[in-house]
């Protein structure tokens, strides 16, 4: 090939990218400070020589790392200008350079004789591809040249052309469908190398993903060819052939409706060691064979991978489309029974009593079966997965073997969700079940009799307070006497979760064992973790009994002093933490009069800890919270504290979004990760990125805005001027829902506290109806307008009625109502849910008739109790299908 720059610009890139692979950071940094130089200059120049160079290096690891720069640098988004929509170095190359640079990339391809570097160059092809084709470019010489490679002597070439009908499906989309189907077919049975077998796999996945429907309808051929790959293929090579799949199963399960059978008689295989020739036969007294946990000592590790993925595959196709699943003989029964036998091979841990459960950070092997069990039974229900389940669970809680009565508690905790409406009717059989494995004579059997019972007064909260508390308590409350911490602890924590849905006449008759035992764990002789979750339980059991705590009060808030005034090093963090918030809580549920001897004190150390250095922002989170509990404690009493707390709750409270643009490329992919306090989100076409840390503060601190000016009221005033400023904007704050929420809660509140002292201004309250009423006219999510009617309506009660709302803002509302309303009534009109969507859809009527409601109360406050727009909302209520779904779904 020909070069295409003049010499002296190849050598000196050659030296600028040989710098920029060098450790020295001063003579990289140098580098960098060139490249951003030249293409500043002469772009186009640069970008070509550093194609050339791409071609022509002498080392594949110089060849590798100028085809990623060029990737990054052509396709990096440049300064943003006022007026010009966001653009990319590649938007401004002229046609000849970026002729020039497709054919370049295009000989690379093709001569390239290192595996590694020929899959970058293919990566660079698909990004300029996918360049092209965005601005309307078809680039007819890739097109051909993929083609023909499929049928390349050379397997490299092969796997390259499907690595680009992966990422760039819309060159195969241009052609006949048989004929792309032939082609894959050659690359699906490819004779020589697995990669090129599961390339094009890739590749076929992804053209249909992105097919039109009338392509799909007629893709059986294809999906055939595609799960015909995968039997012949050795256990060590499964894997990433079945999650090529599990993408398009997700988003177009009714492609592998033909095709169930065929994978239940492949799929079971992978799935259950125990089904092996060579294995005795399950019964359901031994539901798995005694040695089916005992091999998990010894497993291989490419067999696990499958299995894996075979069970995720299953559970996608389940949560994908439930109806079309249920319909298969077997699928249920062998997805359940997988699920219990993974949860059953739990490895062997001498140490497990001794770890504390915030050092856990890997998830252990059988959780991913639990996991995959309660996604499950959320999927496809209880009729369908409670008998399976039951056929096996009895025998499992009564096996010899501990992992397995193990998991057969864990595993009524995973179905505890999914079935709740089912096994609600069982739960008389089950706490029979259960509460006796609170004696068990492993300590792991019995952590896992809390995490059951704990899960079961969540997701059956109400049925097991209110009809089981005898049995349950009488089961629990010794547990927090068990020799291991790891299990008196759990018991405590479980105890959480019965306490949310406790009546306080239920839980009463119950304190004097109770709290007891959670003091003494909170003696010195106890590990930290169990203090710590004493304190939380101790504070969840004082908000469940309310005033009957007071009793304890005087034995407990010495205590809590005591930690918050000596445990201040910085292994305590968390429970200062726990301890701020358990007095918060006790001092609500007690009231002032019992408090108020104490609350100096607590105040004070408080303070104390708000002035001193706070390193760790879980701190700063749990003071602000106690702050806005001990105000509901105190009511207008903590009025003289606003000038110490409401700094920080005005700084949190006005926070920015921290927004920025996800790079195409994998360059600091780590960065925006969930585990670093990111959400990445897909906005008006681009990849970015929202720091959540920061927009949870907000939400806290708006929501003790909320707590203060509710509590206080005209003792607010002061702060009701700063609070507006930010309220107002935070009703359209797009990047969480929480902030707009708490935000249309505050507005009212400001508005009355300003009227009662006298500052109410016609311009404070036009400036707060102005963006209510704008805020409704564009809103589209039905859930948050009925947040935002309720807001209007309350603010224009406090605002004299509907005299105080301009003509021209009552008549942006009415128009909006009417729109809102015709949306809804075309969506319940066409809305055809199948089984598997008749749950959600049933929820989602039921938010949109609160909407309705809301709508319903604006009319006749605002405007006229007989408002024609009530018959239009009684009308778009009688097209709900909700009531009728949910009698045919039981």
């Amino acid at each position: 090939m020909q070069p295409i720059v003049p010499p002296e610009v190849s050598n000196e890139l050659a030296q600028i990218l040989s710098n920029l692979v060098l450790g020295d950071n001063e003579i990289r940094k140098s580098a960098e400070q060139a490249v951003d130089e030249r293409l500043a200059q002469t772009p186009e120049l640069y970008l070509l020589a550093l194609a050339q160079f791409a071609r022509m290096a002498d080392t594949a690891v110089m060849r590798s790392f100028s085809l990623v720069l060029l990737r990054r640098l052509l396709f990096r988004p440049m300064p943003y200008a006022q007026g010009i929509p966001r653009q990319v170095l590649y938007d401004h190359l002229s046609e000849s350079t970026r002729d020039t640079l497709e054919r370049v990339v295009l000989s690379c391809l093709q001569n390239e004789v290192d595996d590694s570097v020929r899959k970058k160059v293919a990566d660079t092809v698909c990004d300029l591809a996918k360049g092209s084709l965005e601005r309307g470019r078809p680039w007819e010489a890739l097109q051909v040249q993929t083609f023909t490679a499929t049928r390349s002597p050379n397997p490299g070439h092969r796997e390259a052309a499907y690595r680009i009908f992966t990422y760039v499906p819309q060159i195969a989309l241009s052609q006949e469908m048989n004929a792309v189907i032939d082609v894959f077919d050659r690359g699906l049975q490819d004779p020589e190398r697995l990669e090129v077998r599961l390339s094009a796999l890739r590749a076929a996945t992804n053209y249909l993903s992105a097919a039109d429907a009338e392509t799909k309808a007629r893709a059986g051929r294809l999906m055939v060819l595609m799960l015909d790959t995968l039997p012949p293929l050795p256990h060590s090579h499964l894997t990433p052939f079945i999650n090529s799949v599990i993408t398009l199963a997700s988003s177009d399960p009714t492609l592998f409706a033909p095709h169930l059978k065929a994978l239940l008689a492949f799929l079971p295989h992978l799935l259950l060691p125990s089904a092996n020739e060579s294995a005795p036969t399950p019964t359901t007294s031994h539901p798995f064979p005694a040695d089916a946990s005992a091999s998990a000592e010894i497993k291989d590790e490419s067999k696990e991978l499958t299995r894996k993925a075979a069970l995720e595959l299953m559970v996608t196709l389940s949560e994908a489309k439930a109806s079309m699943v249920k319909r298969v003989d077997g699928w249920t029964q062998i997805l359940v029974r997988a699920c219990l036998e993974g949860m059953g091979e739990i490895e062997e841990d001498p140490h497990w009593e001794e770890i504390e459960p915030s050092d856990e950070f890997e998830e252990a092997e059988h959780q991913v079966y639990e996991h995959a069990l309660d996604r499950v039974s959320i999927a496809l229900g209880g009729k369908p997965v409670l008998p399976v389940a039951f056929q096996y669970i009895p025998a499992m809680l009564q096996s010899h073997d501990w992992k397995h009565r193990h998991a057969g508690l864990i595993s009524i905790a995973c179905l505890a969700e999914g079935t709740s409406t089912m096994l609600v009717n069982e739960l008389a059989k089950i706490v029979q079940l259960v509460c006796p494995l609170f004696q068990d004579a492993h300590p792991r059997v019995r952590w896992a009799a809390c995490q059951c019972i704990g899960q079961l007064c969540s997701d059956l909260e109400d049925a097991v307070q209110d009809q089981y508390h005898q049995p349950v308590l009488a089961a629990l409350i010794p547990t927090l006497e068990a020799p291991e911490p790891r299990v008196h602890s759990h018991a405590a924590a479980a105890l959480i979760n019965f306490c949310e849905g406790v009546e306080a006449q239920t839980l009463q008759p119950y304190l004097e064992q109770l709290v007891p035992r959670l003091l003494r764990l909170l003696g010195p002789g106890s590990k930290r973790y169990v203090q710590e979750q004493a304190i939380t339980t101790l504070a969840m059991v004082a908000d469940a009994s309310e005033n009957v705590f007071t009793q304890y009060y005087s034995t407990i808030m010495p205590l809590l002093l005591d930690i918050l005034r000596n445990a201040t090093g910085p292994d305590h963090v968390k429970l200062r933490c726990k301890a701020m918030e358990c007095g918060g809580l006790i001092a609500i549920a007690v009231g002032r009069d019992v408090f108020r001897p104490d609350s100096q004190q607590f105040i004070e150390l408080l303070m104390n800890i708000q002035t001193g250095p706070i390193s760790d922002p879980q701190l700063a989170t749990y003071l602000n919270a106690t702050w806005g509990k001990l105000c509901q404690a105190l009511g207008v009493e903590f009025a003289p504290l606003l000038p110490v707390v409401m700094p920080n709750v005005l700084h949190a409270a006005a926070l920015k979004a921290d927004v920025e643009l996800v790079p195409d490329d994998d360059v600091d992919k780590d960065k925006f990760s969930e585990e670093n306090g990111w959400e990445v989100l897909d906005m008006d076409g681009q990849t970015v990125a929202i720091r959540t840390s920061l927009m949870e503060d907000k939400l806290h601190a708006l929501e003790m805005l909320v707590v203060y000016s509710s509590t206080l009221g005209s003792k607010f005033q002061p702060y009701v001027s700063q609070s507006l400023e930010i309220a107002l904007p935070a009703l359209r704050f797009y990047f969480h829902d929480g902030v707009r929420e708490a935000s249309a809660l505050l507005l009212p509140l400001l508005l009355a506290t300003a009227k009662t002292t006298g500052i109410l201004t016609p311009e404070m309250a036009r400036a707060v109806i102005t963006h209510i009423c704008a805020g409704i006219a564009e809103e589209n999510d039905t859930s948050f307008l009925m947040s935002l009617y309720k807001c209007f309506t309350d603010a224009v009660k406090v605002v004299g009625g509907r005299e105080a709302v301009p003509p021209e803002l009552a008549d942006s509302v009415l128009k909006a109502t009417q729109n809102h309303l015709q949306m809804m009534a075309q969506k319940r009109k066409t809305r055809r849910p199948d089984e598997d969507e008749v749950q959600d859809v049933a929820y989602l009527e039921e938010n949109e008739d609160f909407v309705l409601d809301e709508m319903s109360k604006m009319l006749k406050y605002i405007y006229d109790p007989n408002h024609p727009l009530l018959i239009a909302i009684s009308s778009v209520k009688d097209l709900g299908q909700r009531q009728h779904w949910e009698n045919s779904a039981q």
